[in-house]
């Protein structure tokens, strides 16, 4: 079982341990509907099966001496209380299918979805976007199909070769030799027919996340794409992508049209209706019985046919659960804690031997400092030095490798994720706004909010004036990331984002980078007033920020060479020095 950052109370216990099983276990969730599904299809067949005989009846009837409408009445009445039986099984049948396909497809997604906000910054930082888009679309819905109309007919399928040879051998035993050599045949040639199937399945759902993936990272990037004038090669990937997807479908189509079951079909019908019609040569047969037969025998047609089609659904299916538990049962560093500490923060921060590494590349090494609550500590280095890496283990994006990290004295380990990070606000130079109205995106974090602490949050940010210059305030919709605002406005957003969340402790990095310098002094005095009673971080590169700080951390290739005020740093640090001639 993964370890997850987030996991929902009282989740259904799913069987991960393979595909099969998982969506067994899904499918298990709704007990009821799997039985009302086979009986269905038990009855739906045994229906069908009685018109075949009611019809062989009709003709013994008719062929009888002396027949009377009273008798071929009430086989046709009997015919046609059979059609309406199947009829009626058959809805239940395709309801309950229906259902449970329904409920898996959603089932399903949920689990995706809440898995994948549980995993770590480190799991997301390595996937592909598009990929993980196409596993929660495309092969999610891939098991909705499997189950309706794959499953359900491959069990009623099941039913029609099953109950049809069954009523053969009530009515003749002699007549079994040829349904019963189909069957065994047909048995063989559908299992070596999956086994050559599967792994193109397999392969057919890896290349379309690849080619989705592709596709998602063009669009998204399309301002680099077009800036560079790579349309034509971004196009050229994806023809080459949608090609290999193209050739693994008629991969599928070549096995498909070597499956040669109906010709063996047509050769049984052959074979029956030859030996049917020996025996009524032969005088131990009568014309009714042999139109039974030949009926029940053409019941055997329709699973015939459509096993070309629902076992390749059924492949389908385990193959897009295959890599749907992928994602989830990928194995995370992080953990959500319910029960660890979970209390009001003061804002004290301690780092003790801290060490930490991406893949085996160390990023931090040996990291010491203490931090007092309502202290403004700036970070200072050049580029790659762990500056946001540092902050990023307080919130526990990222997990130490050696030593610890404390709040308030208590190792972030031990908090509960949710009270750890519900009280640390942080503010990125990338902001990432969502595809809602501006007062929902600042209000994130902060579900009840009234409009006048947005709006009072937005004043502080210096964002009140821009927001209310469109036409729809603070209900104007932004675009995905944000891409309908400039870099200064979704700044300001976001840094009203957090002035409302009024976090104990405050991140800020490089937060005011595309901002002019009077809106910067504007929100500065704001964050002066505010981080009096909180903590602060700030990650940055202009002086006017770094001045202002209570103490100044000092990195260089991830190790802390020196700390204080910035009059002791520029006497004592070379490095320092350097940066600050660098910056002014």
């Amino acid at each position: 079982m993964a370890r997850r950052e987030f996991t929902l109370e009282n989740e259904y216990p799913y069987d991960r341990r393979s595909p099969v099983r998982w969506i067994v276990s899904h499918m298990m969730r709704y007990p009821i509907f799997p039985v009302i599904l086979i009986v269905g299809a038990i009855l739906n067949n045994t229906a069908y099966s009685y018109i075949q005989i009611f019809v062989g009846r009709a003709f013994d009837v008719i062929t009888t001496p002396g027949w009377t409408a009273t008798a071929l009445l009430a086989v046709a009445l009997g015919a046609f209380g059979s059609a309406v039986s199947q009829g009626v099984t058959g809805l239940f049948r395709n309801f309950s299918s229906s259902f449970i396909a329904q409920r898996i497809e959603r089932d399903a997604r949920d689990e995706l979805y809440v898995s994948l906000l549980g995993k770590s910054q480190t799991f997301h930082g390595r996937q592909r976007i598009g990929d993980i888009m196409a596993r929660a679309t495309n092969d999610v819905r891939m098991l909705n199909a499997m189950f309706s109309p794959g499953v359900m007919l491959i069990v009623d399928s099941f039913m029609g070769l099953v109950i049809p040879v069954i009523m053969i051998g009530r009515l003749d035993a002699r007549l079994l030799l040829v349904p019963l050599i189909f069957t065994v045949v047909l048995a063989i040639t559908v299992y070596d027919y999956n086994r050559r199937l599967k792994p193109v399945s397999m392969a057919q759902r890896e290349q379309f996340g690849v080619m989705n993936a592709r596709l998602a990272e063009a669009v998204a990037g399309i301002e680099v794409v077009k800036a560079n004038a790579q349309e034509q090669q971004e196009w050229q990937n994806f023809a080459r992508n949608a090609r290999l997807f193209r050739d693994y479908y008629v991969q599928q189509g070549i096995i498909e049209a070597r499956y040669w079951p109906m010709l063996m079909f047509g050769l049984a019908w052959a074979g029956g209706l030859l030996q049917a019609l020996l025996l009524w040569r032969a005088g131990t047969f009568t014309m009714g019985q042999v139109v039974t037969f030949m009926g029940l025998l053409g019941t055997l047609r329709f699973p015939t046919f459509i096993s070309i089609f629902t076992f390749n659904l059924v492949q389908m299916g385990v193959a897009s659960a295959e890599r749907i538990l992928q994602l989830i049962n990928t194995e995370t560093n992080l953990d959500e804690n319910v029960g660890g500490y979970a209390q009001p923060m003061r804002g004290e921060v301690t780092f003790e031997n801290v060490c930490f590494g991406y893949d085996n590349d160390c990023m931090l090494k040996d990291i010491s400092f203490h931090v007092n609550p309502g202290e403004t500590i700036a970070i200072v280095g050049q580029t790659g030095s762990g500056k946001t890496t540092l902050t990023q283990l307080i919130n526990r994006i990222f997990d130490v490798d050696s030593g610890r990290v404390l709040v308030d004295g208590v190792d972030v380990r031990e908090w509960s994720l949710e009270a750890l990070r519900s009280q640390i606000s942080t503010i990125e130079q990338d902001v990432f706004l969502f595809s809602r109205s501006i007062a929902e995106n600042i209000a994130f974090g902060c579900a009840d909010a009234t409009p006048e602490a947005i709006e009072q949050a937005a004043r502080e940010a210096q964002a009140h004036d821009f927001i209310m210059s469109f036409p729809n305030g603070y209900a104007t919709e932004v675009g995905e990331r944000g891409v309908t605002l400039s870099g200064g406005q979704r700044q300001r957003i976001a840094i009203a984002r957090a002035f409302l969340t009024n976090p104990r402790i405050l991140i800020l990095d490089d937060s005011t980078s595309a901002i002019d310098s009077a809106t910067e002094d504007q929100i500065q005095r704001a964050m002066r007033r505010i981080s009096r009673e909180r903590t602060t971080f700030i990650i940055t590169h202009r002086l006017s920020q770094i001045r202002w700080a209570d103490r100044i951390l000092v990195l260089r290739r991830g190790e802390l060479i020196d700390q204080g005020s910035h009059d002791e740093l520029m006497e004592r640090c070379a490095p320092y020095r350097q940066i600050f001639a660098r910056y002014d």
